[in-house]
């Protein structure tokens, strides 16, 4: 995808873009599911967007091999197929989608993020931070989209609302503003708790993520250098292995706990359009076959 620094990775590049790129929570039906909310006129939408509505597939819908799944037209919001689709469960870290968005819509990505002793305590996977060090919250951004590190998420959210319970409320009513209405959060992280979302509803968060050009740089990069505060240079490689597996994928968010099992939110395109698939509950061994049969049975690739 080219040099970070022209993408996302300088400062000249992070500011100012995110206020102009809301979107209206005034939802519109659509034929087959539930609606998903209108995008105003003014937004701003990325290079390789979505121009027409996806094709009707030329073949049923794949048997599911999973808990739920949501297939979802990223230009329309059409829902193509749902299993499950409703049922409210754990996402683990796909939920980290809610937070990027939260994240973006208050301050700047050029600012500097304190890291404290709160930051550090979020197993298992994580960056690992010292109380008192600096970075950028884009390139904490960035790794947390790319990697999924859980204390990452909990740095994020302590900087941006001032205490992580208060960056949980934001959650929830961004999650209601983008008319996730069967998902509750209790972390920025996706870690076990009292918390649960939908296929049809992480669908809805990803229509709206689609839409942030640098988010979707983010989680569209296959690997990165992180700089750590230390002088250390840290080899990331994106969790989601369908953005090496297949040129036209795009991204977007990997996750796993015992309880939510293995999730994937993904997204890719072909010819101008665009599918959104989700799929929850899945066996660790099928995870990958499960979603890129579902991305090609919408995007008609045989």
């Amino acid at each position: 995808m080219g040099s970070l620094c022209t993408t996302i990775g300088c400062q000249s590049t992070y500011s100012a873009t995110y206020h102009s790129q809301s979107t209206s929570p005034n939802a519109r039906p659509v034929p087959t599911a539930t609606p998903v909310p209108a995008v105003q006129a003014a937004v701003r939408l990325p290079s390789n967007y979505p121009s027409r509505p996806l094709a009707t597939p030329s073949a049923p819908a794949p048997t599911p091999c999973c808990e739920a799944v949501c297939v979802m037209d990223a230009l329309t919001g059409n829902v193509l197929y749902e299993h499950n689709g409703n049922t409210k469960r754990q996402v683990a870290s796909t939920q980290k989608l809610v937070s990027s968005l939260v994240v973006l819509d208050h301050g700047s990505l050029n600012k500097l993020v304190t890291i404290t002793t709160e930051d550090t305590k979020a197993d298992p996977t994580k960056l690992g931070f010292r109380p008192g060090q600096q970075y950028r919250r884009g390139d904490l951004l960035h790794a947390l989209m790319v990697k999924s590190y859980n204390d990452v998420a909990l740095a994020l959210a302590r900087d941006t609302a001032g205490s992580v319970p208060r960056f949980v409320s934001m959650m929830n009513a961004k999650a209601r503003s983008m008319g996730m209405r069967n998902s509750h959060f209790a972390n920025p992280n996706g870690l076990p708790a009292p918390q649960y979302s939908t296929a049809v509803d992480m669908a809805r968060c990803t229509w709206f993520a689609y839409r942030h050009s640098v988010l979707r740089s983010m989680v569209s990069t296959r690997s990165m250098e992180f700089s750590k505060a230390d002088g250390r240079s840290v080899h990331l490689e994106n969790t989601n292995k369908l953005l090496a597996q297949y040129s036209w994928v795009t991204g977007m968010k990997t996750g796993y706990t015992n309880a939510a099992r293995r999730c994937l939110v993904s997204t890719g395109g072909v010819n101008g359009r665009h599918v959104i698939v989700v799929v929850l509950g899945c066996a660790p061994s099928r995870i990958w076959t499960e979603s890129s049969k579902y991305l090609k049975w919408a995007l008609n690739i045989s």
